[in-house]
């Protein structure tokens, strides 16, 4: 059983930058496509990136796109979500997911459903 520990949130002001590292452990992420969600509340959650298990397929929100990067920390089993020029709109809990081994790559990877193992969430509060 794959578990996601999800770290780095906090309170940024608007233009700022944090990192959100996901770490697994129990399992490893190399061969899984892992995606990035949020949910601000009274909103449904919302897909904000993904990368495949290869990492050849990085999509973005086109909210986020441009700000927002995906990366893959092999050795540390870890896969950080880099989050540059924040939003005050950006404020949310922060997901990460982990799919089945192989999995989705690109649009496939925006549903939530493709993602078998989820983080607890990290609070990421943007002040303007």
């Amino acid at each position: 059983q794959v578990q996601l520990v999800e770290s780095g949130g906090g309170l940024a002001q608007a233009g700022a930058s944090l990192r959100l590292p996901c770490e697994a452990s129990g399992g490893t992420l190399s061969s899984s496509a892992v995606g990035w969600f949020r949910q601000a509340p009274g909103q449904e959650r919302e897909f904000v990136g993904s990368t495949d298990w290869r990492d050849v397929n990085t999509v973005y929100a086109a909210s986020v796109k441009g700000r927002f990067t995906i990366s893959r920390e092999a050795a540390k089993n870890t896969v950080v979500l880099q989050m540059n020029s924040l939003k005050s709109e950006d404020t949310a809990v922060y997901y990460c997911a982990a799919g089945a081994p192989l999995g989705c790559s690109g649009s496939r990877c925006y549903a939530a459903t493709e993602y078998r193992y989820w983080g607890q969430g990290t609070q990421v509060t943007v002040s303007s």
